[in-house]
């Protein structure tokens, strides 16, 4: 069976918050894949996103949307990250920075100087779905644990709905 990464599971168990550690196929972790092979919602699937300035000062910031939402890199993240240009970090910086495999980034267990912001909409949910820090374990969670976090702040606007074709 697969875990979560043990400071991960730490978290956890130190939380007032029910959980659940969820075992996942590695292949099948990306959202999407994950959401329809699963049998869960993507509007309780929320991604934890590392961003970085691209000008100035390197900045870093980890974001939280729902999957059912696109983040606002080039006018929210950007302002608050208080840079002209911002991106995506990439898989590599993502691991060094974190210690987790995209596919798998959680909002926990960050290190405690990295900013988390995290869209307004998520904390709207009864629970949410998390990476586990791996590509093999999702963690179901109160998204009232994120605020516990070290440099945690809800931010409004921060990501908005995707819009669905029909």
């Amino acid at each position: 069976m697969s875990d979560t990464l043990p400071e991960i599971r730490a978290i956890l168990e130190a939380s007032p918050y029910a959980y659940e550690v969820m075992e996942c196929d590695p292949d099948l972790a990306d959202t999407a894949v994950f959401c329809e092979r699963y049998g869960k919602a993507p509007e309780d699937s929320a991604n934890t996103i590392l961003v970085r300035s691209k000008t100035g000062d390197l900045k870093y910031a980890a974001c939280v949307v729902l999957a059912t939402h696109r983040l606002d890199v080039n006018k929210v993240v950007r302002k608050k990250l208080e840079a002209r240009k911002v991106s995506f970090a990439s898989a590599e910086e993502t691991k060094d920075l974190t210690g987790q495999e995209i596919g798998g980034v959680t909002a926990l267990g960050l290190p405690a100087d990295l900013p988390l912001w995290i869209d307004a909409d998520v904390m709207a949910r009864k629970e949410i779905i998390l990476g586990g820090g791996n590509r093999s374990s999702k963690l179901i969670v109160d998204p009232r644990l994120l605020t516990d976090q070290p440099m945690a702040e809800v931010v409004e606007g921060l990501a908005n709905p995707i819009a669905l074709s029909s």
